[in-house]
Order: structure tokens, then sequence, then C-alpha cells
């Protein structure tokens, strides 16, 4: 029972409390993984087969966390038999991969062939600009990612291009509806599904009592990771799958829940209980991650919120740094502390991988980039996802529309990849069916076209995943292409790096690896951009920063209207909303394991307009013996906007 002595009391309670509904809170940095993947230990070691567990999580770099950590108490326990293969394994996925696997194990149900496209966001904003042109209506004057934006909510709130269409009531509605049904007819013709489609579509097959069964009698115990994230489709596989026996655990923390603008509801994790009568709650409350100064501050500031559940932080760490506060004259001189800090840090030994930046708003980023560049300090700003870079999605472009030819999206993308002189007159008359009209050398190139994607789908169902990315970038010439600049050589970096990652597919069924390594790809969020550890400071938004944790932490901005953010000034925004501002300082203040800045400007430019400022409520919260004043060398002793005596 040694793995259980490695868990404080409740995180014991946690793993052994295996039957019937659980609730877990877990605070920032309270160990949540580690307790959802003993409590898998447990259950196996109870004598439950692995492969009726289930364990769900939000983005594949959290799911890859807990596969690495399953598999290695799994492996380190020599009291329990090994898994065989993949298939007598925990099941542990995002809930995207988790639709994808589901609508691929009854496609014919959904009337979709087998290799069907997974359409990231771009791809489906270019549908949705080809459905508005083709309804009459002019991407600019109406902006084709708001439309997808509804389009992608009503999705996640369980609703149909049927169902918006019959209560649409309004000429913006109309618009919708229209754009919406053309835009579902485009994803049918190229045998593709959206992103939102994945978890939609998977959701409606779960209401079929054969279909549900499956699963039901498949995973016996059902792990949630992020609960307080799920929206209303999430959380209806999530009761679908969890059957009679009711063996579902969840985890969250409501304090941390950032994400009602992309549908997740905050009512499923406080509703719980309601939902499951049973249900027994337990607390993680003991931080392994942060200072006690950074945790009385967290737990100040988010203790005013009334829509939680009580809760607060503790730890035995030291009582640390106060936190610093620098008050900028403009956001290049805060952009300035933030750089002379940065080096001050790295001169004593920090490393840069260990500081991050952290914003309210992406505009913030490109005067802290011209400094951090000014002052030759390397940074890396997360989201420039390396699955969106044009080689990576090239060479993915052409596996995919090898396996399904009908996928209208990748044929544009890799017709002239690289150049082979087919223009667009050509390319009209193929996506309309219309190949025979050809004249006769174009047809040869198309030809050669042909046999180039039957050679790549031959090679791809006979070799390894990792030698596929290589066979196809040397096939098509790709490497060829790439000049010798810089840049080119960053780019066959890249299409190197991509058949690295393809490596880890290389232990599947080979046309099975091919597909998970599609589906995988199609899937990655913007934590999953790196393709390699960056030795830079990271740069990045509150959101994208959720899960990740840094020694040393700036948080900027901290600004009235900015951060918190104007929307708690609208009169439609509801208190649970309006309270999401708090629980997204909380969420920045929590990344912290050492010292945290604190800055905020007196005047600052956003669209053009140069405004003055008041600092942020946020900081008007924090009592002047956790702060202490910071200061540039040239900064004018002027008298602070908060009046803060140290």
């Amino acid at each position: 029972m040694h793995y259980l002595e490695e868990l404080n009391e409740a995180q014991r309670r946690a793993v052994e409390k295996t039957e019937g509904p659980l609730l877990i809170l877990a605070g920032a940095g309270a160990g949540k993984t580690k307790t959802i993947t003993h409590r898998i230990l447990h259950l196996i070691k109870n004598g439950v087969a692995p492969q009726n567990i289930l364990a769900v999580t939000f983005t594949n770099k959290a799911a890859r966390e807990m596969h690495e950590r399953i598999e290695k108490l799994i492996t380190e326990d020599l009291s329990i038999n090994k898994p065989v293969s993949i298939f007598s394994k925990p099941f542990v996925s995002t809930f995207h991969g988790l639709g994808a696997f589901i609508i691929k194990e009854n496609f014919r149900e959904v009337g979709i062939k087998k290799h069907f496209s997974i359409y990231d966001k771009a791809d489906s904003k270019r549908i949705v600009k080809e459905s508005m042109l083709k309804n009459g209506y002019n991407p600019k004057e109406i902006d084709p990612a708001k439309i997808l934006s509804i389009i992608s909510r009503e999705k996640g709130n369980f609703v149909s291009q049927k169902d918006y269409s019959i209560n649409a009531g309004g000429y913006f509605e109309d618009i919708v509806s229209s754009v919406w049904e053309d835009y579902e007819e485009s994803l049918k013709k190229e045998n593709a599904l959206d992103f939102d489609d994945l978890l939609l579509v998977s959701a409606k097959l779960l209401e079929k009592e054969s279909v549900r069964k499956i699963y039901i009698d498949r995973w016996h115990y059902i792990h949630i990771d992020e609960y307080q994230d799920t929206n209303k489709v999430q959380y209806k596989m999530a009761l679908a799958l969890t059957g009679d026996k009711q063996n579902i655990c969840v985890v969250g923390d409501v304090d941390q829940n950032i994400y009602s603008w992309r549908g997740a509801n905050i009512k499923n994790i406080l509703n719980f209980e309601k939902d499951f009568p049973k249900a027994q709650t337990i607390l993680l409350e003991e931080n392994y991650r942060s200072t006690q100064t950074i945790l009385a501050i967290a737990n100040r500031i988010i203790e005013r919120n009334k829509h939680r559940q009580e809760k607060k932080l503790v730890t035995r760490n030291a009582l640390g740094d106060k936190l610093g506060i620098f008050e900028a004259l403009t956001e290049n001189h805060e952009a300035q502390f933030i750089v002379e800090k940065v080096k001050e840090l790295r001169s004593k030994g920090v490393p840069l991988a260990d500081m991050a930046v952290l914003y309210r708003a992406n505009f913030q980023s490109r005067v802290l980039e011209e400094e951090f560049l000014t002052g030759n300090i390397e940074y890396h700003v997360l989201g420039t996802r390396f699955f969106e870079r044009k080689e990576v999605k090239d060479i993915l472009a052409f596996l995919r529309y090898s396996f399904n030819p009908e996928s209208i999206s990748d044929l544009k993308r890799i017709i002239n990849v690289p150049p082979r002189g087919i223009g667009k007159t050509t390319l009209l008359k193929i996506v309309e069916g219309k190949e025979e009209d050809l004249p006769p050398t174009m047809k040869i190139k198309m030809h050669y076209f042909r046999e180039l994607l039957s050679k790549i789908k031959h090679f791809a169902i006979t070799n390894l995943p990792s030698k596929t990315i290589t066979f196809i970038a040397e096939e098509t010439g790709l490497n060829n292409n790439l000049d010798k600049s810089e840049e080119g050589k960053e780019r066959i970096e890249n299409i190197k790096e991509l058949s690295v990652l393809a490596s880890r597919y290389n232990s599947l069924p080979l046309e099975e690896g091919i597909e998970k390594l599609l589906e995988d790809t199609s899937l990655a969020s913007d934590q999953d951009s790196d393709k390699k550890e960056n030795p830079g400071v990271r740069l990045m938004t509150v959101h994208a920063a959720k899960g990740l944790e840094f020694g040393y932490v700036f948080i900027t901005g901290l600004e009235e209207g900015l951060f918190p953010h104007d929307r708690n000034n609208d009169e439609n925004v509801s208190e649970e909303e309006a309270e999401e501002e708090r629980r997204l300082f909380y969420v920045a203040l929590t990344r912290a394991k050492k010292k945290i800045f604190l800055s905020y400007a007196q005047s600052r430019t956003i669209f053009g307009s140069r405004g003055s400022n008041i600092p942020s409520e946020f900081l008007l919260e924090i009592p002047d013996e956790y702060l202490e004043r910071e200061f540039l060398d040239y900064t004018p002793k002027h008298k602070p906007l908060l009046h803060i005596e140290f």
C-alpha cells in the first residue's frame, strides 16, 4: 500500500472512495492529477480491469501527462499484471478525442465514411466565408468569425442547425441560419466534421440506447477532469456514459472557471450534488506550488465571489516574498520594467523558461515583444501553434487527402504544393467534378498528382507513421523546394520534428497509427504548440496560462476596464459571468511558485486611442503588508496612484 502513503489525508480519501458518485474540489496546485492517477491505480490493484476505466480531460497535453503517469504507476507496480496491448489499458483522452473515437466506431450510424476529416478553426472559417458569399452576404460587412462563433456556441449548447432555424427570429439570426445550413452541406460533401461536431454528434449517438449500452458496458468507472469547464454537450456525454452504478468521479474547481465565453457552464459543477444525490464531496485544499504569501492573497481575492463552493488553500511552503507592484507611466514603461526585472532575475540564476508574463488581452503582447527584442531577451508567445505552420499543415493535408479524397479543403491546400502549374480554373473544374473537360496537358498533371496521392496512401498503411512523414516530404518535393535561408532551414526542421512526433504512434497497428496521428494533430490545442522546449520567457494570456506553473510571474495591465475587463459594466452580463474576471485574476496569481510582480499603466493606447487609467479594483483589495513598491532607476518618483505606504 506504499502508493497510498504518498498522498495526504484528503487525497487518500478520494483515492479510496471508488464506488458511487464523487466530487473532488481541487484547488490550484493541490495535486489533482496525482489524485486521479493514483485512484486509477487503486482501482486496478483492487481487481478492476484497466480497459474498464475511462479518464477524460481537456487538452492533449493534460491527457498525455495523465496517460504517462498512469503507465508509470502500473509499470512500477510488480503486483499488477501488465496490460498486453493498448486495448487492455485505461482509456485516457480529451473530450474531443473521445467524441472522435465514438464516431469512428459508429460511423455508419452517423452517415459518414470512416476516414472523415476533422476541420480546425481555419478550415471552418474558410467554409463559413464561402457559404456567406454563396448566400449573398459580404464577409467585409459581417465577420465570418462572428458567425462561426455563434454556430460553435449553439452546437456546444446541444443545438442543431434545424433547431436553430426553427427558433431564429430576427434578421441576423436568419443570416446565421442560412449560412449554417450551407456550412453543414459543405462539411457533408467533404466528408468532414468540425471540432464542435465531435462532441455534438457523439452526444447524439449516446442518446441511442444501443450505442450507449456499448460504452456503459465497456467503461465501468468514469473520471472527468476540469469539470467546471464542461459545456452542455460535454455534460450530456458525461451523464450518458455514467450508467446506473453512477461510478463517476469529477474533479474541478469553481474558482478556476474562466471559459464561459466558449460555453463552459459553472452550474454543471455547482449542481453535481443535485444530479447525483448520493454524491460524496472531498476538498483538496493543500497547495504544493505556491508560497504562503501568494496563497493568502489568492484566498482573499476569490472569497469575494458568491457563486462558489467554500474552500481555502493552505500550504506547508515558506512564507515567501511580498508581491512587487510597479506603477508605469505608459505601456512602454511597463514593458521596460518587465524586461529589466527579467534581466535581474536571470543574473541571479533564474532560468528564462521559469518566468512568465501574463496579460488579459492579446493586443498587449506587441509592446512587450518589442521590448524583449530590444533587450535581446529570448521569449516565446504561447499561441503560435506548431500545427498551424504552413509546412506542417501541408504534410498533414497530403496525408489526410490521400485517405479522404472528398476533402476539398485539403485539395485546395496541396494541389500546388510545391508549385505544379495548376490554376484556379482547373481547380474549379475538379471541384465541380468536370475533370474530364480539362486540356490534355492538365489531365497529365492531374494523373501524376493522383498517382502521388496513391503512393502516399499505400506507403502510409504499410510503414511506420514517422517514416510516412519523411516519405511525403521527399516524394512531394517539399524538402527540395524549401530554400537554404534561415526560414527555409527552420521549415525543414519543423518537418523533421513532425516525423519525431509521429514516432509516438509507431507502436500502434500501421493504419491505426496514421489515423491516430491525424486525429491528435487535428485536435491539438494552444498548449500543444511548442515543438520542443523553448528556453525563453513565456508571454501569454491568462486564459492560456491555466494549468501551467512558473517560478516568477508578471501580471500586467491591471487597470479598470482592462483587467477586470469592461464586460463587468455590461448590463447583459450575469453575476456569475461578472465574477469570472475575479476568477481569472485568481488563476493568474496561482500560476506562481515563488514571486509575483503586478503592474499597471497610468496611460495606455487601446485601439488607437490613448486614455488615462485608474488601477484595477483587484490591486486595491490586496493589503499593503503583502506589497512592495518596484522602481526603475530612471522612474520619476511621482506620487503613486494607489497611495500605498511602505
